[in-house]
């Protein structure tokens, strides 16, 4: 046999030997995707209880937020290294969270975030979040707002201003809403935006006609276990929803007393454009600060990354830090 007829037989062998292996390769290898996925997230819902309670964390999207023109008695270079210790850059995304409460045997959303008011792919996922979690938006029975800021209230209604939660009552403190509903304030009050008051009648107004608001003043009962708190400062009105479960747990909706996390943590004197009094608004922070990290009390807050819930630690010489809670998801639950 010739040294060429023994290299072609030796080819056959190999190539007979090899094909069924690389048959099995060949299949198993996975296809090539026929496109990338569009960047789009699932609507944000997250389910947790406090003392028996059954609480829904509801993601109405997020926002970007130039640090440098919103933050107030600091300087962009401050803001900056803050963020950089949180590995973060300006300007960054804020998230706007809800939250839905089975309160006895109703059911409660604290806060209703954004709507249409900030325009396409900024906020306006509430709906689709409670959806996702099983709830229809006609389901609510009541809507606990913190305060009357669009972010937090202009939810309440679609782009062609109708009730979004046709069937809710709508709790707010009573000096939010003589502050942002008067007429006389319409054109805006002492260099505040007329903006805010504008969104807010938008909001406000088709419940306020169908006799769906109910202010509320001081510390009361407003749903089955959920009192409120007042803690005015960054808007008149502003509050505190305390949620009681059994065994003594407890949950507090704190609302605007902080933007940014990684800045007004550590420095709680950092204000905000948004701040309707800015001295009121960090002295009350330093307070809330220091008595919900000595309590240990669990909070939900509006703009603390999606869910927003966990704990602030104190950390000494007036600065504190957010320690998010322990993610549970388990099958059946």
């Amino acid at each position: 046999m010739t040294t060429i007829r023994r290299s072609l037989l030796s080819l056959a062998v190999a190539a007979s030997l090899l094909g069924p292996a690389l048959a099995i390769a060949q299949a198993a290898a996975p296809a090539a995707p026929a496109s990338v996925p569009p960047a789009t997230q699932q609507a944000g819902f997250y389910r947790f209880s406090v003392g028996g309670v059954r609480v829904v964390a509801l993601s109405d999207g997020s926002v970007p937020q130039d640090l440098h023109a919103l933050l107030t008695n600091t300087t962009p270079a401050q803001t900056d290294k803050a963020l950089h210790r949180g590995f973060l850059a300006n300007p960054v995304e804020a998230s706007i969270n809800a939250y839905l409460v089975y309160a006895g045997d109703r059911l409660a959303l604290v806060d209703a975030g954004a709507g249409a008011f900030f325009g396409p792919g900024a906020g306006g996922q509430l709906v689709a979040s409670l959806k996702a979690a099983g709830v229809e938006p006609a389901q609510i029975q009541d809507v606990l707002l913190t305060h009357i800021h669009t972010d937090h209230s202009g939810g309440l209604v679609d782009a062609q201003g109708q009730r979004v939660f046709p069937n809710a009552t709508v709790h707010v403190g009573k000096p939010d809403l003589d502050f942002f509903l008067a007429p006389a304030n319409q054109q805006g009050v002492r260099g505040y935006d007329k903006a805010y008051f504008e969104q807010a009648t938008t909001a406000l107004a088709p419940y306020v006609k169908s006799g769906q608001v109910r202010p509320f003043t001081g510390a009361v009962e407003l749903v089955p276990g959920i009192r409120s708190r007042p803690t005015p400062g960054h808007t008149p009105g502003h509050s505190f929803f305390v949620l009681q479960g059994k065994g003594g747990e407890a949950l507090e909706f704190i609302g605007d007393i902080l933007h940014v996390q990684a800045v007004q943590m550590p420095r709680p004197d950092v204000t905000i454009v948004y701040d309707v009094v800015p001295h009121d608004a960090k002295a009350q922070r330093k307070q809330q600060f220091a008595r919900l990290a000595k309590e240990r009390r669990m909070v939900a807050a509006a703009h603390i990354p999606y869910p927003g819930v966990g704990y602030l630690r104190d950390e000494g010489k007036g600065k504190y830090a957010f320690v998010p809670v322990d993610y549970r998801y388990r099958a059946g639950e």
